[in-house]
């Protein structure tokens, strides 16, 4: 397979999972404050900056907006051109990719696409935002679980699928972790936390559900929400399709599946650092997490994802690419991965 074609395959359905996943964060941090209620304005920033900060877009951020509103933080997130994080612009995205490789997608793929693109950057959008947000990212998130399962469906499962397998868990993995570090100012720097109050527990189960995790969580632990089994849920569960372990176990799959090794070894950083971190996952505890601090652990978790995507790249797209002098390109992919805080 072409290197053009695996990268367009790769960051198409990197950047559908990144769409989808923006809307589920900013989604959950509006119905947070219609449960927090009588907050003045200085506690409606102090909710709303965290959600920048996760998305690891603070510095754009913070050239656009003076201050980190209601109204500033979903413009940027959800509509914003100059953001190329923003929802429109990941659908943008997805789409250009798309077209790219038109012939290796389905036309049932293709027009699934095709029409997200063409309602966000609609009118109709707009209009639908106003009148009820969450009507807005249902829309968003249903198109995205919906492609998914057109994907699965219609498409080869041959090399460039192996490569939209790797940049979907590469991406539901890193925003997994970031929508966990939203609320970790709440905690205590190191250990375990004691009791959580009421808007503790809303706090808490915001995270679960903006993962779309609140049933799977309450058939293993009740309706006891507390830091730690949330924590240890979204980040160590084996079988949950959007914790952390799950996601890495996906994307160590699809990497090996790809160059044809098998697991316990390696043929390039990519598969070594994927194989490394998954093995932390299945032999961490929760306790070492809170021991360490979950703002710093989910720090390293980035580090390591986006380390993961540079040396993917590094195997499969850049040698390709400088060999034809397209420099261009290679800094717009360095663009394109989000930093740790």
């Amino acid at each position: 397979m072409l290197s053009r074609v695996a990268n367009s395959l790769y960051w198409m359905s990197r950047y559908i999972e990144r769409a989808e996943n923006t809307a589920r964060l900013v989604e959950t941090s509006l119905q947070l404050l219609l449960d927090m209620r009588n907050l003045d304005e200085e506690h409606v920033a102090k909710q709303w900056l965290p959600i920048v900060q996760a998305a690891g877009d603070e510095e754009a951020f913070s050239k656009l907006h003076p201050k980190a509103t209601g109204a500033a933080v979903t413009e940027f997130l959800v509509f914003q051109p100059e953001n190329p994080n923003s929802i429109v612009q990941c659908v943008n995205e997805a789409r250009e990719n798309a077209r790219m490789v038109r012939d290796q997608i389905t036309i049932e793929l293709w027009e699934e696409l095709n029409r997200l693109y063409l309602f966000v950057n609609s009118p109709e959008a707009r209009q639908v935002w106003k009148q009820s947000p969450s009507d807005f990212f249902s829309e968003i998130k249903s198109a995205s679980m919906h492609l998914t399962g057109i994907a699965y469906a219609t498409l080869l499962q041959n090399e460039g699928w192996w490569f939209t397998q790797a940049g979907r868990f590469l991406e539901r993995a890193d925003k997994t972790s970031r929508i966990l570090d939203v609320r970790h100012q709440t905690l205590p720097p190191r250990g375990l936390p004691g009791p959580i109050n009421q808007t503790g527990v809303l706090e808490w189960s915001a995270i679960l559900r903006a993962c779309s995790a609140w049933d799977a969580y309450k058939s293993l632990n009740g309706a006891d929400v507390h830091p730690v089994p949330v924590t240890k849920f979204l980040v160590l569960n084996e079988d949950f399709p959007r914790s952390i372990r799950f996601c890495t176990t996906q994307l160590n799959t699809a990497l090996r599946r790809i160059s044809g090794v098998p697991d316990g070894r390696f043929v390039n950083d990519a598969e070594r650092h994927a194989g490394r971190l998954l093995a932390e996952l299945q032999f961490s505890t929760v306790e070492e997490i809170f021991e360490r601090g979950l703002h710093d652990y989910m720090d390293d978790l980035q580090i390591k994802f986006n380390r993961i995507g540079g040396a993917l790249f590094d195997a499969y797209f850049f040698l390709s690419f400088a060999a034809q002098g397209e420099t261009d390109f290679v800094q717009q992919e360095e663009q394109q991965q989000q930093y740790a805080k």
